[in-house]
């Protein structure tokens, strides 16, 4: 058994290449195998589209959000939700126009250190969408 103590990482803002709008991260671990994330959206804030090489779940802990696979519908996410993307399923999330919203995002780190390949930046209209 490992106990990992909470290292002292300061907030990071999302970086403006992955995310449309005022996105913070804070990690809660990192490495080696797995990233675990707390990843706070401000109303109309989102990932860009991305894949994952072995998949991530992400579970909102509080307000409420959207998420997309590619070619499928814009879903409504709340806290309490746990959705699971399979590995190399093109996607996006984000907290809607009016609420803020938060959740754990986890993912396989893979053995060259990549745990998400970026793409380009969701539309207005692709967030828009009913």
């Amino acid at each position: 058994m490992e106990v990992i103590r909470p290292r002292q990482h300061a907030t990071q803002r999302g970086n403006p290449d992955w995310f449309t709008g005022e996105v913070w991260i804070d990690p809660i671990s990192t490495g080696p195998h797995v990233k675990l994330l707390s990843v706070h959206f401000a109303p109309g804030a989102r990932t860009a589209w991305h894949k994952h090489p072995f998949g991530q779940t992400i579970h909102v802990t509080e307000g409420s959000g959207l998420a997309q696979s590619r070619g499928g519908n814009v879903e409504p996410i709340r806290a309490g939700d746990t959705v699971h993307f399979e590995p190399g399923e093109e996607h996006w999330h984000g907290a809607d126009s009016a609420n803020f919203m938060t959740h754990l995002a986890m993912q396989e780190i893979a053995d060259d250190g990549s745990d998400a390949i970026w793409g380009e930046h969701v539309s207005d209209a692709e967030y828009l969408q009913d």
